[in-house]
């Protein structure tokens, strides 16, 4: 098995690994209820996706009411 020959510096190691980095991710407003959501999915406090509700949520006051 190979070995390396020279002992890397821990500033070339940093210098490496300087692009390790986790991606930002965007976020875009809901129109319907101005929460911060990711792009291209639907809003998960209100359910609509470009102008149309998808998914009925249901809140805790009346998940309560239920119990």
């Amino acid at each position: 098995m190979a070995l390396p020959k020279r002992h890397h510096t821990t500033s070339r190691q940093n210098k490496r690994r300087s692009h390790w980095k986790p991606a930002v991710l965007s976020l875009a407003r809901c129109p319907q209820c101005a929460q911060a959501i990711m792009p291209h999915r639907v809003c998960p406090h209100c359910g609509y996706y470009r102008g149309r509700q998808v998914l009925t949520i249901a809140t805790k006051d009346k998940e309560q009411q239920g119990r």
